[in-house]
């Protein structure tokens, strides 16, 4: 047996999130299902993580361990001409037993793409989420300062989040003003169920002016949802990259 780490890209649109689900189409699925029609293994992959239905990834790594005797720099290729258009795998490489794509991660980083067009752009609309006003990018960059290190992110995740240990360290959060739209880009140790919607809904709504970012310590130490902002759609969140060596700024 050989374990294979994969590096994939897909636009989460159509599909159901990561994690298999019966009757669903999901990431997991798709990919578990090529892999039995090209080895007639049933195959179990691992991701580095379960994005929710309608969020993207970029590079999302994952990994499953087969007898079979293809070459691990094949798979893309074979696996490009077998998968959908919205499920791409990028690259592929044989690692030793102890790698696993979650355990073994260190960091993952995430963008949330805002539109801010008075019309919606028609080719990355699946990507962006439409919102057609002004916002200050400045206020939202101080107030994503406030949110790097670590903290009790209780405050900024979904009420229906089980872990018990909240705490997440943010090593850091950009803001960027990009042609017809901002992007929020966060870089941390983990997140929590919907914390990077969450935090974008925040950021916007100091961009907007709001609320200042003064606020953000005291939500941060209250531990209460109701006091960050809305959750915003799926469609703007792109997990970007995965690191599996420790973080240096």
């Amino acid at each position: 047996m050989k374990k294979i780490q994969m590096v994939i890209a897909y636009d989460g649109t159509d599909f159901s999130g990561f994690q298999r689900q019966p009757g669903q189409r999901t990431i997991q699925g798709t990919l578990e299902e090529a892999l039995y029609r090209l080895t007639g293994e049933e195959i179990e992959i691992h991701g580095s993580g379960r994005t929710d239905a309608g969020v993207h990834a970029l590079g999302q790594v994952c990994h499953f361990t087969t007898a079979s005797p293809i070459p691990a720099e094949k798979y893309p290729y074979i696996l490009r001409r077998m998968l959908p258009k919205d499920l791409i795998v990028i690259s592929a490489a044989e690692t030793d037993d102890s790698f696993h794509a979650r355990k073994s991660a260190y960091w993952k980083t995430y963008r949330y793409q805002i539109d801010t067009r008075p019309v919606p752009d028609l080719f990355t609309r699946r990507f962006r989420t439409h919102l057609p006003f002004p916002v200050d990018p400045d206020a939202m960059q101080a107030a994503g300062k406030l949110l790097e290190g670590t903290h009790d992110f209780t405050s900024f995740c979904s009420a229906k989040t089980v872990v018990t240990d909240r705490v997440r360290t943010i090593y850091r959060c950009r803001v960027k003003e990009v042609a017809g739209g901002i992007d929020i880009e966060l870089t941390g140790n983990g997140f929590l169920y919907n914390m990077v919607r969450i935090i974008a809904g925040t950021l916007y709504e100091v961009g907007r002016h709001e609320r200042s970012a003064e606020e953000i310590p005291a939500i941060l130490a209250a531990r209460d949802r109701t006091l960050a902002g809305p959750t915003f759609p799926p469609e703007g969140l792109i997990l970007v990259e995965v690191g599996y060596s420790p973080w240096e700024s």
